[in-house]
């Protein structure tokens, strides 16, 4: 008896494993915020995350032969022009979205921010797995992928309950985080196929984290006189990890986006981030944190989503 490639172990594996990045997107997401109040300045908290995992990397880089071969190998087929310049500059998509953080969260409120950065990568990643854009593997579109997408953007709509919000004289604000949340999918895309040049993927999250700390540089650089830097220090320490925890989670991402696709790491993604959101809400509440029904409900929702984009999807 043949098995659905739907249900393979490794393609079961991979979906697993990103939904735990989800779960560790949820979990930067509360340190480094946690970090940017701490500090005055989220620029410069995004940028301590973005730079702090590079140095990480780098270190761990010094130690593997075959991670430092594949930045070799990634050098040299830019260079041929085997593998086009902007599959290096992932990490610009990440840092992006980091940057709209700080020109939208405020004007939209966190929940609808995130509505729009959910809408924009499950269907910008529908496209990008239907089209093969950026050297995706592309995947046939059906039905059940639809509606899982779908599921997903509803699943967080109810666990954010802010359907009663309105974007008059929004438009832009909700614009840039949309774009954003497809830039994820094209982050996600180009990763991958960085991966399989340098056969690591290792040295393709070093090179993601490289363009996302330059991108985040140049300007935080440039809102410094505006911002005015950071006006105190956070008195935890954990709050400073969270680019360690970046480099874990692009790492995963990377090395299953091949096996999964743009579309089903980016659902499983929204699914780990929901439940991780919930994870800390229970065990580690802020003050401004409070689990609701809805919450539980929208997260079961994007749960469900993500299974049928997993059953649905056909290569």
């Amino acid at each position: 008896m043949s098995t659905r490639p739907g249900f393979e172990r490794g393609y079961v594996a991979a979906f697993v494993l990103s939904v735990v990045s989800g779960v560790l997107v949820a979990l930067q997401s509360r340190l480094n915020g946690e970090l940017g109040v701490a500090l005055g300045d989220g620029f410069v908290a995004a940028l301590f995350s973005f730079s702090s995992g590079l140095v990480v990397l780098g270190l761990v880089i010094v130690f593997n032969p075959r991670a430092r071969q594949g930045l070799r190998t990634v050098r040299d087929d830019i260079q041929s022009g085997r593998l086009p310049w902007w599959a290096a500059v992932g990490g610009a998509g990440g840092a992006f979205l980091v940057l709209t953080q700080g020109l939208s969260a405020g004007i939209l409120g966190v929940a609808l921010f995130t509505i729009a950065v959910v809408t924009g990568q499950a269907f910008g990643s529908l496209a990008i797995d239907t089209k093969g854009w950026f050297g995706a593997p592309r995947v046939r579109l059906t039905a059940l992928r639809v509606v899982g997408a779908i599921l997903a953007v509803v699943g967080a709509v109810i666990a954010l309950d802010v359907l009663s919000g309105s974007l008059e004289g929004k438009t832009l604000a909700f614009a840039l985080p949309l774009v954003a949340g497809f830039g994820t999918g094209y982050q996600q895309a180009v990763n991958g196929r960085v991966k399989a040049a340098a056969g690591s993927a290792l040295a393709a999250t070093f090179i993601n984290f490289s363009a996302g700390a330059l991108t985040l540089a140049v300007v935080t650089a440039i809102s410094l006189p505006f911002t005015g830097g950071p006006t105190a220090l956070p008195d935890q320490w954990w709050v400073w990890t969270g680019g360690l925890v970046g480099t874990i989670f692009i790492t995963i991402q990377a090395s299953t986006v091949l096996v999964i696709g743009v579309l089903g790491l980016g659902v499983s993604i929204v699914t780990g981030q929901l439940l991780g959101s919930i994870a800390l809400d229970v065990f580690f509440p802020v003050a401004t944190s409070g689990l609701t029904t809805s919450t539980i409900v929208g997260a079961l929702i994007t749960l469900a989503g993500s299974a049928l984009v997993t059953v649905g999807r056909k290569t």
